[in-house]
C-alpha cells in the first residue's frame, strides 16, 4: 500500500528544469526559458508543432521540430516524430521552405527508436537557417524502406525569435551562399 501511494506522488513531482512555466510564444514557435542548474545560463532552443502525415497510418499524428545549440558549439536541428519513421542505412530527408528550391538527400541522422532524425552538419544548418529566417512554411518530407513516407508543414513565420533564442550564444557558420535580401542575422553570424 505505502509502495503504491510513493509511486503515486513521484509521478507528481517535475524537476524546475523540465517544467514549462516561462515559456514565449513568437507566432507559432515555443521558446522555453529555463536555467541550467549546472551552468546558470538559460537552455538555448526553440520548437514548433505539427501534424505529420505517414503512409502507414491512416491519421496525422504530432511532429516537433526544434532548434538548439549543445555545450554552445554545435549547432542542431531535430525533426521528431510519433511514430517510426526509418534507420539510417535506409532513410532520406528533403526540405524546402515556400516557394524556394527545396534540398534533397539532406545529411542527417536517425536517432532513438527510428523516430528522431537530427541534423548536425554546421554548413547544412547554416542553410537551413538563412532559409527559415524569412520563411512562412517549411514541408519537410522523409522516406524510407521501412518506415514509409512521412511528410509535414511546419508554420515557421516569425523564426527571428526562435533562432536568436536557440543560437545566441552559439558558435554558428556562416551560410556558404546568403541570398540577398532572404536572410541577414546580426549577432549570429
Amino acid at each position: 500500500m505505502m509502495l503504491a501511494a510513493g509511486f503515486a506522488l513521484c509521478g507528481c513531482v517535475r524537476a524546475p528544469f523540465v517544467t514549462e512555466q516561462g515559456e514565449t510564444r513568437a507566432s507559432e514557435w515555443w521558446i522555453p526559458h529555463q536555467i541550467d542548474r549546472v551552468t546558470g545560463l538559460e537552455l538555448p532552443s526553440a520548437f514548433v508543432y505539427a501534424e505529420a502525415s505517414n503512409s502507414n497510418y491512416l491519421y496525422p499524428r504530432v511532429s516537433s521540430l526544434l532548434l538548439t545549440c549543445l555545450e554552445g558549439k554545435q549547432p542542431l536541428v531535430r525533426f521528431a516524430f510519433d511514430f517510426r519513421i526509418g534507420t539510417n542505412h535506409n532513410t532520406s530527408l528533403g526540405y524546402r521552405f515556400d516557394d524556394l528550391p527545396g534540398h534533397e538527400d539532406v545529411t542527417m541522422r536517425v536517432l532513438r527508436n527510428s523516430r528522431i532524425v537530427v541534423i548536425e552538419d554546421r554548413d547544412v544548418i547554416a542553410r537551413f537557417i538563412a532559409e527559415l529566417e524569412k520563411s512562412a512554411m517549411l514541408h519537410v518530407r522523409v522516406r524510407s524502406i521501412d518506415g514509409g513516407r512521412t511528410v509535414v508543414d511546419y508554420p515557421v513565420y516569425g523564426a527571428w525569435a526562435a533562432i536568436r533564442a536557440a543560437f545566441v550564444r552559439c558558435d554558428m557558420p556562416a551560410p556558404a551562399r546568403l541570398d540577398p535580401g532572404r536572410a541577414k542575422l546580426p549577432g549570429i553570424y
